[in-house]
């Protein structure tokens, strides 16, 4: 599937070709090559060198750059990437995902942008990206609309809702196309069809942490607060490490008046966080 290309990449970044040639070359990330050997870069890809050129300006030396990025890079797979925003603060690189707040990377760094920016420029070539898939439809796989709808999901989020419909009429056991869809789907208000995805994922996995854990937001923003404690506990239970579910759930708790279930699951989240 395309990405993007350097050239693209250093336009809409506002740096020079050798630039991102030199970012790949000192080890802050590695696109993908194409036939030719030419590089391919995702959004990911690019979000990733815009923290690097901010970064880079900030004197921050190459060691501590590619530790920093590499973090990064374990955090962002499966994260609605417009949502976030990637900043300094104090002496550590933080980045924000709503009410989430995560450490990058330790240090002093002079930089603050949000995710959102960029998407807003990818637009443009992320549409010609679906309208080349459109025309191509019929040699296309359901891996391929999947791709296609990773990339979009943050630039142009109703393509991307299409490609992962499209990926679910080829492939319909394709869990992770149910989950972002559902989550395309929540974004954009669609809570009951969000909701209809998340399941028809957990009857494929039903040990899927992250299923559940979005299922639970979902019934909670639908008012669902009995099954949404259910859901956040399975979430809980399948993934005991991850923190987010028990933010969740001592929040939701704590609505519900229920002050000492809302203290141990907010304190277990600070203590995991």
């Amino acid at each position: 599937m395309p990405g993007y290309s350097s050239r693209e990449a250093a336009r809409l970044l506002e740096l020079s070709v050798s630039q991102v040639r030199s970012y790949v070359r000192a080890g802050f990330l590695s696109p993908e090559r194409g036939a030719r050997g030419e590089m391919t870069f995702t959004f990911q890809d690019l979000v990733l060198l815009r923290t690097a050129k901010s970064l880079v300006l900030a004197r921050i030396p190459a060691r501590r750059v590619r530790s920093a990025l590499k973090k990064l890079a374990a955090k962002l797979p499966g994260r609605p990437l417009s949502g976030l925003s990637i900043a300094a603060s104090g002496d550590q690189i933080v980045v924000r995902d709503g009410d989430e707040l995560w450490n990058a990377e330790d240090g002093q760094t002079l930089f603050d942008f949000e995710v959102k920016e960029l998407a807003e420029k990818v637009a443009p070539l992320a549409r010609k990206h679906a309208e080349q898939a459109r025309r191509d439809q019929d040699d296309l796989s359901a891996e391929d609309w999947f791709q296609l709808g990773c990339e979009l999901e943050a630039s142009v989020p109703d393509q991307a809702r299409d490609a992962y419909r499209r990926t679910l009429e080829l492939e319909p056991t394709h869990i992770d196309a149910r989950l972002n869809l559902g989550r395309v789907l929540h974004e954009s208000g669609q809570l009951a069809a969000a909701e209809a995805h998340y399941r028809a994922a957990i009857d494929l996995r039903s040990d899927d942490g992250t299923a559940w854990f979005n299922l639970g937001v979902a019934l909670e923003d639908q008012g669902k607060s009995a099954d949404a404690i259910e859901a956040y506990r399975l979430a809980i239970e399948l993934e005991p490490s991850s923190p987010d579910a028990y933010f969740n759930l001592g929040h939701l708790y704590e609505r519900l008046g229920r002050a000492s279930l809302a203290l141990r699951y907010l304190s277990l989240y600070r203590r995991l966080s």
